[in-house]
């Protein structure tokens, strides 16, 4: 019995320092598939042997990446010698493993050195991308020590879904060739496999169309404004345009090669027939109203009340009923097949204004002969032409949800924005899906305390990013591709801003894109975010600490006294308030149960602490909001 309880208690302790190092020294993200953790250590030398099985071509891409990266990016040395130096093997399986698919891999470290292997390049790609993960931070400082010492570790991983992808809305705000470049970069660190470019919108139109050259030299430019979206005046006639640009189609195939290096698929998007104002400022026939038309500047144009069915002031949508309309997306649809070797293209499809449609008479008698009853249906029709078009060029089709509205073609895919229900109903109707929904994937959305955010319409948290399941119960999963985060760019001016909006958040979808749902742990995450922000300041990566900032909720009790309940989101905050007008700190008393807001008090200001150090923004709310927020 004695030699069973000490059996027992060694098992116990090694699990025990197993978790101790999981904890300490590995902080993936998206969290393995599995992890087998060993309490021993190795270490890496300054200088490094890596090694590429003989089924991986010396003039790959792929091995000039990993050589690049290490011995230019990390500032290691190639080992010179036959002496011991640390052993980096790649190794594609000559005996294919059906389990890890793709995209899967197998990582061990131990003292005989560091080996990843796979059925595929894709996976090596990710298991590079995890050992990365393991590594300590300091190997991104220059003035690290010669010395870095990395956990014994077995590492099985595999994707939960194929389709990981990131929107990046380049209409509203371009962003250079440079910056995209960047993006994937960061992608790929994350294990997203999909960079979704919004080319085009009311805003601006991005990509040389070499058949149609107005639509850059036009329709790319506008008047420049520095402010709030929505809050800006419209355009004068003598203004220069000089805010914008557009992706030359060399700068396309640049783009696209440095993306597929990184197995990366980049998805065009072209959204017709609404969000259309910059095309149709190239081509003002196309619209019905055929008058003049210039690219949207941000000034306010929609009235929303009316939504569903929206109301324009200016028309923004492509004409139906127009033969020309379906020529010149030939054309664009011609050359951006030739551009992207991606199967699908995106045909947008929301939020499509149709007051403009319900007056032209052309559409009423465009409804009488093909029997389109409403005018969702002529959407429908419109979608099922373009359909055509696309698949006549060997490519899929796929747009926001409101392309189900009137029916549509089974051969068409549905990425689903409208919340789940446009999911659920796509794979019902047997249409392949990608899940988008704004309430856990739209990443331009403020993510803390709204007072003190920059706001937007709407907000999203970082624990709320990660309740994110692309498969809900009343769907077919065969037929949900994966899913992806959303980018818009509309309250977006500077690449800080968006690196401020996209980390942490995306980091949540890209574990739930590729951990299986059994295996994440929001606890556990957070902890990995926090060693993942001290990578990022070595880095000067900006992100958003929200995720510190305490949630503050209100009500009334029964005698009607305004009370404030404040959460963490996180674990191990220690949150501290003022009622006086003056600015807390750790010395101020601490939050323990829901506070009574007296009637003379102006503000509620809270603060966090996490292990002594302030960690989370001041927060100020007025006494209106808190109010506000008691009536909700």
């Amino acid at each position: 019995m004695k030699h069973i309880l000490s059996l027992c208690f060694c098992l116990i302790l090694f699990v025990f320092i197993s978790n101790a190092q999981l904890d300490k020294k590995v902080n993936i993200i998206p969290e393995p598939s599995q992890i087998l953790m060993s309490d021993k250590s190795i270490f890496i030398e300054q200088q490094l042997e890596i090694n590429f099985s003989t089924n991986i071509s010396k003039e790959n891409d792929f091995k000039n990446y990993i050589e690049e990266y290490f011995f230019k990016n990390l500032a290691f040395k190639k080992s010179n010698s036959k002496s011991k130096q640390t052993k980096i093997n790649f190794t594609i399986l000559s005996t294919k493993i059906d389990s890890i698919g793709k995209e899967g891999y197998f990582l061990k470290i131990n003292k005989e050195g560091i080996f990843i292997e796979a059925n595929e390049l894709g996976g090596l790609f990710y298991g590079f991308q995890t050992f990365l993960q393991i590594l300590p931070n300091e190997i991104f400082n220059k003035n690290r020590t010669a010395k870095i010492e990395i956990p014994e570790c077995t590492i099985t991983d595999y994707p939960r879904f194929k389709w990981r992808g990131l929107m990046l809305d380049v209409a509203r705000h371009f962003f250079t060739k440079d910056q995209v470049k960047q993006f994937i970069d960061n992608m790929v660190k994350y294990k997203f496999n999909l960079l979704h470019l919004h080319l085009s919108d009311d805003e601006g139109w991005r990509l040389e169309i070499k058949s149609l050259p107005k639509l850059t030299e036009i329709g790319a430019w506008r008047p420049h404004r520095v402010g709030k979206w929505h809050n800006r005046t419209n355009a004068f006639s003598y203004e220069p345009k000089t805010y914008g640009g557009f992706y030359t189609q060399e700068d396309i195939k640049e783009l696209v090669k440095y993306a597929k290096d990184r197995f990366v698929d980049i998805l065009p998007e072209i959204d017709v027939p609404g969000h259309s104002t910059a095309l149709l400022a190239a081509y003002p026939f196309l619209s019905c109203s055929q008058g003049n038309i210039d690219v949207g500047i941000g000034a306010p144009f929609i009235s929303w009340e009316t939504y569903p069915f929206l109301v324009s002031s200016k028309d923004n949508s492509l004409n139906p009923n127009n033969p020309l309309v379906y020529e010149y997306l030939d054309k664009i649809f011609t050359e951006i097949a030739n551009l992207f070797p991606f199967e699908y293209i995106h045909i947008g499809g929301d939020e499509c204004i149709k007051n403009y449609w319900e007056n032209d008479k052309g559409i009423q008698e465009l409804m009488k002969k093909e029997n389109l009853k409403d005018l969702e249906m002529v959407q429908s029709y419109f979608t099922r032409k373009v359909l055509k078009i696309i698949q006549s060029k060997n490519k899929k089709l796929i747009g926001w949800d409101e392309i189900l509205d009137g029916g549509l073609d089974t051969n068409a895919a549905v990425m689903s924005w409208r919340g789940s229900k446009g999911g659920e109903k796509a794979s019902k109707e047997h249409h392949k899906v990608v899940m988008s929904p704004s309430e856990f994937c739209y990443l331009d959305y403020y993510q803390g305390e709204k007072t003190a955010e920059p706001f937007v319409y709407a907000g999203l948290r970082l624990s709320t990013c990660y309740e994110f399941n692309p498969v809900l119960s009343t769907m077919d999963p065969n037929y949900v591709l994966g899913g992806q985060g959303n980018i818009w760019s509309e309250n977006i001016s500077n690449q800080r801003s968006l690196e401020y909006l996209v980390w942490p958040r995306s980091m949540a979808l890209a574990e739930k894109l590729w951990t299986k749902t059994e295996n994440t742990s929001w606890n556990n995450f957070t902890a990995k975010v926090e060693n993942h922000f001290q990578r990022f300041d070595i880095t000067q990566t900006r992100y958003s600490t929200a995720m510190y900032d305490p949630i503050i909720t209100t009500y009334r009790d029964a005698k009607n006294n305004l009370i404030a309940d404040i959460k963490p989101e996180v674990s191990g905050l220690k949150i501290y308030y003022s009622l006086d007008e003056s600015i807390p700190d750790n010395y101020y008393p601490p939050y323990t149960e829901p506070v009574l807001i007296p009637a003379d008090v102006a503000h509620l200001k809270v603060v966090a602490y996490k292990n002594g150090k302030l960690v989370s923004k001041l927060l100020v709310i007025p006494i209106e909001e808190l109010k506000k927020r008691a009536k909700k």
